[in-house]
């Protein structure tokens, strides 16, 4: 995998691209880097051009010096395609990556090609999450930063009881990379996909492209109900759950994960 930079309206974004193919596009997880998908890179870059996205404001891209729109979001992609010289892709998103894939395929139809939307949802932020959300904010801002605040409260939320127990690499991972979140892009970008977030459940029934919505039965974030109302919103939509799997699906459950997109993107 090589790394590349792109330019876009949300500030320079870094690529890891790999492979020669028809182009899938991973952008993953708030809080979460283009390592979340390095189990899907190994196996689809034999056979697909495979580009992991660093979302704005994480890993290896620009810092966040505001919030930002969805729409604006689904622009960066265009950017990033437009960059690699890609006229049509696959896209596939986890929670962030979820939304905006959707975001994406209803608003350019002529860029995408099939989308697989994990762990994700098209309704607005409730009570709950407004609450929650804005408490780890505020807090991050009172202590000046996030490395030793987030771990804890980012594990739980993300992760279930099956990979909390079984699954020690996971859970060191998603430790690794919460104490590595830059503090005022975390602020800005959880802002805006949390209590900002827009209902996109009418938006998305203008979605023309084949999609796969991926469900974990241990998600806590967004439970299978509220990803199930997703699929519903989305014309012809295809829906899957893993079990044992929470919010970080392509992480915790590779293998299953894997062999759904392969079986999707074949049009089985």
């Amino acid at each position: 995998m090589e790394d590349q930079y792109v330019d876009t309206v949300l500030g320079r974004v870094r690529l890891r691209i790999g492979g020669d193919g028809p182009a899938i596009v991973f952008w993953p997880s708030l809080l979460m880097d283009g390592t979340l998908w390095n189990a899907q890179a190994e196996h689809f870059a034999g056979r697909f051009r495979v580009v992991l996205v660093d979302p704005p404001g994480h890993g290896g891209s620009s810092p966040l010096r505001r919030g930002f729109s969805f729409a604006e979001c689904a622009q960066v992609v265009v950017q990033l395609l437009d960059a690699l010289g890609i006229d049509r892709a696959h896209l596939v998103g986890n929670s962030w990556g979820g939304m905006i894939g959707g975001t994406f395929a209803a608003l350019h139809p002529d860029r995408v090609d099939r989308a697989v939307l994990m762990n994700a949802t098209a309704s607005p932020a409730g009570l709950r999450h407004k609450a929650e959300y804005s408490v780890l904010v505020a807090a991050a801002r009172l202590l000046g930063g996030m490395r030793g605040l987030l771990a804890g409260p980012v594990r739980d939320a993300f992760l279930g009881p099956t990979s909390r127990r079984d699954r020690p690499e996971v859970v060191a991972f998603v430790n690794d990379v919460a104490r590595r979140a830059e503090v005022g892009s975390v602020r800005h970008a959880v802002t805006s996909v949390v209590p900002r977030r827009p209902d996109q459940r009418e938006l998305f029934g203008a979605i023309t492209a084949p999609v796969l919505v991926v469900a974990g039965r241990e998600d806590a974030t967004f439970p299978v109900a509220e990803t199930q109302v997703m699929a519903d919103a989305i014309p012809g939509a295809t829906f899957a759950v893993l079990e044992g799997t929470a919010h970080l699906a392509a992480l915790e459950n590779p293998v299953e994960v894997n062999a759904l997109i392969d079986a999707f993107l074949a049009g089985q």
